[in-house]
């Protein structure tokens, strides 16, 4: 990266959820401040705003930035901003934006809904790096289970560049794990999990860091988890890493970042709108996560080191 770059992402970052105003597509930026307050002394290394767990998709493209804009001042802790879009301008202004606000990097997926061979997917990522001057870490966003993937083939060719600082991989796919981490004995990137589910293993095998979706909700779970690892205190981090299979046991049985929200709410935190209704049997299971997870967080707070 260019000198007076900001620091390349590693430790735990926490994937923020978005705060809703009731009824409304708009931010409630208010909250958000408060909550990314609460999150950063939890200890995360970082935070990122608009991710899959902070919901873009639902918020249009002046609101994110208004909303990111006020975030960024805010924080202690470097941010990264999720800045993609369906459209290559859309990406631009976004990222534009994320780097006049004073971001520490940014994050950007393939363009999204319709579906895109690898040869236009590459096409995407270098127009936009030829149209985006701000010397800001970019970071490939491999958002597999909802969007185009990254797959590590195209993911070597972007990285050979030298443009990407790195990549967020969330497939949690193991596989393409180790086939990304060979990558790095040719080139050099940061390696980020972008799933809880392969982190024990990818932090173990010396990837850099996490993006967490988790870490929204139960930011100490994480912290303590990576510092467990990379202290090499084995017991340790095998009992965080069962406490942490708990949680993402339940949360799977919901639509995505639903029971992470709800987890965060009960912490004090202004999550529970939702953007889209909830049946009524969902309801009934939300309830349950509900009382499972009052009786779960004490001892995983205990565990902290």
């Amino acid at each position: 990266m260019p000198e007076g770059s900001p620091p390349l992402a590693s430790g735990v970052y926490a994937a923020l959820a978005t705060p809703r105003r009731p009824n409304s597509i708009e931010a409630d930026t208010a909250a958000l401040l408060d909550y990314l307050d609460a999150v950063s002394n939890a200890g995360v290394n970082g935070l990122v705003l608009f991710g899959s767990t902070g919901e873009f998709i639902h918020f249009e493209l002046e609101e994110r930035m208004r909303a990111a804009g006020l975030a960024i001042k805010r924080s202690r802790v470097p941010v990264l901003i999720n800045t993609s879009h369906s459209t290559l301008a859309g990406a631009l202004s976004l990222s534009e934006h994320a780097a006049d606000a004073g971001a520490s990097g940014i994050l950007l997926t393939p363009p999204y809904f319709y579906h895109y061979r690898d040869a236009q997917i590459f096409e995407f990522y270098r127009q936009f790096l030829a149209g985006f001057e701000a010397g800001l870490p970019i970071y490939l966003y491999n958002l597999a289970p909802f969007l185009n993937p990254i797959q590590p083939a195209l993911a070597g060719q972007l990285l050979e560049t030298g443009s990407f600082a790195g990549i967020k991989d969330s497939s949690g796919d193991w596989q393409q794990f180790e086939q990304l981490s060979s990558l790095r004995s040719r080139i050099r990137f940061q390696l980020l999990v972008g799933n809880e589910c392969v982190f024990l293993g990818g932090r173990s095998a010396n990837a850099d860091g996490i993006i967490s979706g988790v870490a929204a909700a139960v930011p100490e779970l994480l912290v303590a988890l990576d510092r467990a690892i990379t202290s090499c205190n084995a017991g340790l981090a095998e009992s965080l890493d069962q406490k942490l299979r708990e949680f993402l046991g339940w949360i799977e049985r919901f639509p995505s970042t639903l029971a992470i929200r709800q987890a965060a709410a009960l912490r004090g935190w202004s999550l529970r709108e939702t953007a889209v209704p909830v049946d009524p049997k969902t309801a009934t299971e939300l309830d349950a996560f509900r009382e499972w997870f009052r009786s779960w967080l004490p001892g995983v707070l205990a565990m902290r080191t």
